[in-house]
């Protein structure tokens, strides 16, 4: 929390800012615009989206174009602005990991537990084919996926609960979240590589996923669907 923050009451309202700058010349408000929006995508341990960043730039202002210009001044800097879950974030140029990795033994958005490969597995098919119950996946994989393992990629928050299926028990689905989309360097679903077009490449079947072909760099760990040791995650209960 801020100096000033710490200062204000708790119903007290934030001190205006005045985004529209009409006293400044059209050159200056751009750049003092193009300041703020990187200021606050600095400032942020998130993806940051359009509706925070208006807040602090005038209604007429093009913020696709604010961030254009904001890339284009970080060109050849070991860190870049990119889009990711619904949002904008500074991220360090995948390049400079090894790097990271020597420093400080995990580069910046790695996650901290390497998924297995039966992890990795389940959430590609949650991912393709959300909302899904865990009976459809273990229907899938032609063998039970262990609340213990959902445990581990809710505790990831890489999924959470989606809609009550309309089966029989009403039991939850599964769905990925916007944590998924940042790990993966995903903006939105729809930049996942389409699954059909997979298909007809030959790159990706059901077939494939069951013999644990998935894409490199996804998982490095192994595993298998067996029950395992309990998560820390919170799973609720399901009717199968």
């Amino acid at each position: 929390m801020s100096e000033a923050s710490a200062r204000r009451k708790p119903n007290e309202q934030p001190v205006l800012l005045d985004t529209e700058l009409a006293h400044l010349p059209p050159e200056l408000r751009w750049r003092e615009w193009m300041g703020r929006v990187e200021a606050v995508i600095f400032a942020a341990s998130e993806p940051v989206t359009r509706g925070v960043l208006a807040r602090v730039v005038g209604k007429n202002c093009n913020l696709e174009l604010i961030i254009d210009d904001i890339r284009a001044e970080l060109a050849g800097r070991p860190y870049e602005l990119v889009a990711v879950a619904g949002g904008w974030q500074h991220r360090t140029r995948q390049i400079f990991g090894d790097a990271i990795r020597a420093a400080f033994g995990t580069a910046a958005g790695e996650r901290a537990k390497e998924l297995s490969q039966a992890e990795a597995l389940v959430l590609m098919c949650i991912a393709y084919f959300q909302p899904i119950t865990r009976g459809e996946l273990s229907s899938f994989f032609g063998k039970e996926v262990s609340r213990d393992l959902i445990g581990v990629l809710r505790a990831q928050e890489l999924i959470a609960s989606g809609p009550r299926s309309p089966q029989p028990g009403a039991p939850y689905t599964y769905v990925t979240t916007k944590t998924f989309l940042s790990q993966f360097g995903l903006d939105t679903l729809r930049q996942l590589p389409d699954f059909e077009a997979l298909e007809d490449a030959g790159l990706l079947s059901k077939e494939k996923l069951l013999a644990g072909d998935i894409p490199t760099g996804l998982v490095r760990g192994e595993g298998d669907f067996e029950e395992g040791d309990p998560t820390t995650g919170v799973v609720e209960d399901e009717a199968l």
